[in-house]
This record gives C-alpha cells, sequence and structure tokens, in this order.
C-alpha cells in the first residue's frame, strides 16, 4: 500500500474494491484446478446449502446481479455441475440443483477456497479476524436491495 495517510487509505469504497482484487487474485492461484471463479464458487456452494434456489433466490443470497447470474448458472449448466427444472411454487422459474459432478466441484473446491481465507486473514491478528468478518457481513446485510 502506499503512504499512510492518502485519501485513497482513508477510502472504505477504495479499499473494499482492493480486498476484492487481492481475494480473486488469490482464488485464481488456489483454485487454478478447479477451473471455477469465486462467483461460481458461491452459486455452487448456495445451491448446496438450498437445493431448488432459484435464481432469484440466488440473486438474493450471492448478491450477484441477475444477468451476472444467469451467465453463470448457463457456464454451469454447460458444465454439468447444475442442473435446473421448473420450480414447484413457480412454473416460470427454475430450481437449481447440484449434479453428482458439481458436489465434486465443490468438495475438490473447498480446502482452496478455505486457504484463500486464511490467506486473507493471516495478516490480522487471529483475535481480531471474527470481528472483521463479523462487521464486513453487518456491511452486507445492511445494504442488501
Amino acid at each position: 500500500m502506499g503512504k499512510t495517510g492518502t485519501q485513497l487509505d482513508r477510502s472504505a469504497t477504495h479499499l473494499l474494491h482492493r480486498a476484492g482484487q487481492c481475494a480473486a487474485d488469490i482464488f485464481a492461484v488456489e483454485a487454478r484446478l478447479s477451473g471455477l471463479t469465486p462467483r461460481q464458487y458461491a452459486v455452487l456452494l448456495a445451491v448446496a446449502e438450498e437445493e431448488g434456489l432459484t435464481q432469484t433466490g440466488l440473486v438474493d443470497r450471492t448478491g450477484i446481479d441477475r444477468s451476472t447470474l444467469a451467465d453463470i448458472v448457463a457456464r454451469l449448466l454447460a458444465r454439468g455441475l447444475i442442473q435446473r427444472r421448473r420450480a414447484k411454487e413457480d412454473g416460470r422459474a427454475y430450481a437449481i440443483k447440484l449434479t453428482p459432478q458439481g458436489a465434486k466441484a465443490l468438495r475438490e473446491t473447498q480446502p482452496a477456497a478455505q486457504a484463500v481465507d486464511a490467506q486473507l486473514l493471516a495478516n490480522l491478528p487471529p483475535a481480531k479476524r471474527q470481528d472483521f468478518l463479523d462487521l464486513l457481513n453487518r456491511i452486507v446485510v445492511s445494504n442488501r436491495k
């Protein structure tokens, strides 16, 4: 980081963006064998946690915008990692489910994702790590659309 005390060093917007870049860069290295992006991994994890989510539910759960999520779903479908069927509650919506290949990809990528989290948090004092995650979550939850 540059000199301390610069405006950028005090900008939450800038620092959150830079932290996101760091996370994506580390994920790309750690999870390179999986071929998954951080957002694809997040979608697979959300589906694993709540099978049958619709794409709208995935937008709500992951915060990924609709058009980007539609692209991610198409890519995961093409790779055979998820399947979709018409939702029982709403025939216009699709419910998303992991395929066996998707469950395997998720299992194989989880250690890499955990390594990414460990690297990101490594420079924080251990006693502050959970507080940091709680504060990030507070920002996310309080700004949901």
